[in-house]
């Protein structure tokens, strides 16, 4: 075998794999798709044994999203969940930046002692602290309310370390040229660190919105009323005691996995810069 041969055959081997892989990941997108536009009994009836009908449906129909939206009023949970994350991202993002901010550019006393707890924090299981920050929040009161869902989840230790590792590669002449000229903090903070700064608050915002958009133990906990249950707590409740309606669930599942797609696939290029912002250095 010829060296070009040897060439064409490994390109046809990585777009194989390739295709392959790509078919694993879309499968389930689209097999929820599939399972989302048939009947309950059509989706049993040719799932067993598992063939082409399987993922063709025999009678599309779009009764299983009329049935969420109207009988169980879907569009409560989504937008539930929007506000949620919206609050969460506007005042995570703030929090979380001038923690990394106060960390990258001041000395204090017991900077030792609490950068190990903000890397220690992010690394703890978050079922290890449910149970006592449940008791927190129903001493204050914020059991089935929106603050008790977005409080807890405005200081995370994974995003104040992001932006502690994105701010260390600012130059520090920038800071110190704006002191020079008078400037102070929050004016440095706001007008010359929050401009250059778009990648890691971008990714920051993206993080979040992931971990509240599919959170589902918190919610359950937090969330009582039906007023304010998440989108993941709303496709929990088409599995009930006596049957699980496979097609609603489908239906929303297929929704929460939209959402999040269109919002990420537009911001993966400064989702990338973000991530990778402190971890080569010059």
């Amino acid at each position: 075998m010829t060296l070009r041969q040897k060439r064409i055959t490994k390109k046809v081997v990585i777009y194989i794999v390739l295709v392959i892989m790509t078919i694993a990941s879309l499968f389930p997108i689209f097999f929820c798709l599939s399972a989302s536009l048939r009947t309950q009994e059509d989706l049993f009836r040719n799932m067993f044994p598992f063939t082409i009908k399987s993922l063709i449906p025999t009678d599309i129909t779009g009764e299983n999203y009329t049935i969420i939206f109207t009988k169980y009023e879907f569009w409560r949970p989504i937008m539930n969940t929007m506000i949620v994350t919206i609050v969460s991202i506007i005042f995570g993002c703030l929090i979380n930046s001038m923690a990394g901010f106060a960390f990258t550019c001041f000395e204090f006393k017991g900077k030792k002692f609490f950068y190990p707890l903000v890397l220690i924090s992010f690394m703890v299981p978050f079922e290890a602290i449910a149970i006592p920050l449940y008791n927190v929040a129903n001493g204050l009161g914020m059991v089935d309310t929106y603050a008790g869902m977005i409080i807890p989840a405005i200081a995370d230790g994974l995003v104040t370390f992001l932006f502690i590792q994105f701010f260390k590669d600012i130059p520090p002449s920038l800071v110190e040229a704006a002191r020079v000229d008078g400037a102070k903090w929050p004016t440095i903070f706001i007008k010359v660190i929050m401009p250059i700064s778009i990648p890691v608050f971008v990714t920051a915002g993206l993080m979040i919105f992931m971990n509240q958009w599919n959170s589902y133990m918190w919610p359950l906990l937090v969330a009582r009323s039906k007023e304010i249950r998440t989108i993941q707590i709303a496709i929990s409740q088409f599995s009930g005691e006596r049957s699980i309606q496979w097609t609603y669930i489908y239906a929303g599942s297929l929704i929460s996995a939209i959402i999040p797609i269109c919002l990420f696939l537009p911001f993966q290029k400064y989702f990338v810069e973000g991530i990778t912002a402190g971890s080569v250095k010059g």
